[in-house]
């Protein structure tokens, strides 16, 4: 197994538009099993002119113990982990991370700490007033991508 697959079959840790199965179906085409995870020092930070979240390191202010709740998701194929890389593009970097039970995942950075607000994305809010249309956005992009090679 190559450093890549290895990469690929460890859980994805995530905390943002890709909590929701509609945004994961668009996807990849279906929802894979998940489970509750959390990671602390870092925070999904709400972005400047975005409707997503990144993930960036927490504050001194903000406390080290400071945790961030999620989803993990199992059982990816190379194939889909492709699609999301693809999705997530340049603006995250990926990186293994231990969660609050000391399990790795690997989660999509954001690299750009100048563009977090300082107030975290509200799952929510994105969820009454954008997730219909960004869904819809998310399947016409997948419609329009090459399949990505594993």
């Amino acid at each position: 197994m190559s450093s890549a697959e290895a990469e690929r079959a460890v859980p994805l840790f995530v905390y943002g538009t890709l909590l929701f199965p509609e945004v994961v179906r668009a996807l990849i085409g279906r929802v894979p099993e998940v489970g509750p995870a959390t990671v602390t020092g870092w925070r999904a930070a709400r972005l400047r002119g975005r409707l997503y979240p990144g993930l960036v390191p927490t504050a001194e202010a903000d406390g080290p113990d400071r945790a961030t709740a999620g989803l993990v998701l199992l059982g990816l194929a190379a194939r889909e982990r492709a699609i999301l890389d693809a999705f997530e593009g340049e603006a995250y970097e990926t990186r293994p991370l231990l969660l609050t039970d000391g399990l790795p995942a690997m989660a999509y950075l954001w690299r750009d700490l100048a563009e977090a607000m300082p107030e975290n994305w509200d799952a929510r809010v994105f969820a009454d007033r954008h997730l219909t249309d960004y869904a819809l956005r998310c399947a016409t992009w997948r419609a329009g991508l090459a399949d990505p090679a594993p």
